[in-house]
């Protein structure tokens, strides 16, 4: 997956929208008020996400790719090299994940202006 790919991804998620707090890079991909995804520019494309501890431990053993999170607190997020060796079916779950445990975690007034539902967290 490129930058674009995975950024279209982000966007189309309910309530998301794009920010450049740091500067011109990283995008960073936010649901109502909080981070959700960081897309940073550069070959390969690296994309940090939230995941739960356990899974995001699961994930590393399984994708040399998938790091602990770069400058982001490691046991809740995951750096994810976009080097083609993680299927897009994956990242794309992977994105969704995160979506789906920010989104959660929202006060509830900004969880309720959300206008579709939020994406169950489990895998399918």
């Amino acid at each position: 997956m490129d930058r674009e790919t995975v950024t279209k991804w982000c966007i189309d998620k309910p309530g998301a929208w794009e920010d450049y707090p740091f500067g011109p890079e990283p995008l960073v991909v936010k649901v109502a008020s909080k981070m959700f995804a960081l897309v940073g520019g550069g070959e390969p494309v690296h994309q940090s996400l939230k995941c739960d501890p356990e899974t995001a431990l699961m994930l590393r053993h399984e994708f040399e790719a998938v790091k602990p999170g770069y400058h982001l607190n490691k046991t809740h997020w995951n750096t994810v090299v976009l080097d083609g060796t993680v299927p897009e079916k994956d990242v794309r779950w992977m994105i969704d994940h995160s979506y789906a445990l920010v989104a959660k975690s929202l006060p509830k007034r900004e969880r309720e202006s959300l206008t579709d539902r939020i994406p169950n967290v489990r895998e399918e």
